[in-house]
C-alpha cells in the first residue's frame, strides 16, 4: 500500500509541475587545469549563439593549451584567446588577449543573470557586439558587469581548483609565465 502512495503523489507532482528537465550532457564544459577539473554548466537558454560558438572551439580542441594571460586576484581569470594565447602552437604573450578565433564576433546576448563567485562570461572589447572565443572566470561576486556582459555558464565543479591559478602582477592583470587550459571538451568528463 505504502509503494502506492508513493506512485501517486509522484504522479500528482509531475501533474502539479510538469516532468523535470533533464540537462543534456552537452550542455557542460570540462575543463583540465593543473590542479584538476573544473565543470561548468552553460546555459545556451540564455546565450545560445555564445555557448554554441564555445562548444564548437571545445569540440576542435580550439581552447587546449591556451593561457589564462589576465588574473586578477579578487576579480576574475580570463583566458580563451586562441589565435594568440595557445601556450603550445604560437603564444604570444605581448598580444595574448588581443585576438579571438576563425569564428566570427558575436552580438551581445546581455542577461539579468548575476555575476557572482564561479559565473563565466565572455571577454570583450568596449564594443558590446565584439565577444568572440576570450571568457572570464569570476573569483568574487561582480554586480558592476551586471547587465554589461554575455553570462554562458557558471561552474558546477572544481572551483577549488579555478582559486589555483597564478595570478598577474600587471597593473591589468597581465601574468608572466601563465597557467593554461591544459584540455577542453564539451560534457562532463
Amino acid at each position: 500500500m505504502k509503494l502506492a502512495h508513493i506512485a501517486t503523489a509522484f504522479l500528482l507532482a509531475v501533474a502539479a509541475f510538469g516532468p523535470a528537465k533533464a540537462q543534456s550532457n552537452d550542455d557542460f564544459l570540462t575543463i583540465q587545469l593543473k590542479d584538476g577539473p573544473v565543470v561548468i554548466q552553460l546555459m545556451p537558454e540564455i546565450a545560445p549563439k555564445h555557448v554554441a560558438q564555445i562548444k564548437e572551439l571545445a569540440s576542435k580542441g580550439e581552447y587546449d593549451n591556451v593561457a589564462f594571460h589576465r588574473v586578477i586576484d579578487g576579480f576574475m581569470a580570463q583566458t580563451g584567446d586562441v589565435e594568440f594565447g595557445d601556450m603550445e602552437n604560437g603564444f604570444d604573450a605581448a598580444r595574448a588577449g588581443t585576438g579571438g578565433s576563425s569564428l566570427g564576433d558575436l552580438p551581445a546576448e546581455f542577461s539579468n543573470t548575476p555575476f557572482e563567485r564561479g559565473t563565466i562570461g565572455m571577454a570583450r572589447s568596449q564594443d558590446p557586439n565584439s565577444a568572440n572565443s576570450q571568457f572570464f572566470i569570476m573569483f568574487a561576486e561582480g554586480s558592476f558587469l551586471n547587465g554589461q556582459y554575455t553570462v554562458v555558464g557558471k561552474v558546477v565543479a572544481g572551483m577549488d581548483h579555478v582559486d589555483k591559478i597564478k595570478r598577474g602582477e600587471g597593473g591589468n592583470g597581465e601574468v608572466t609565465d601563465p597557467d593554461r587550459m591544459i584540455k577542453v571538451t564539451v560534457g562532463r568528463n
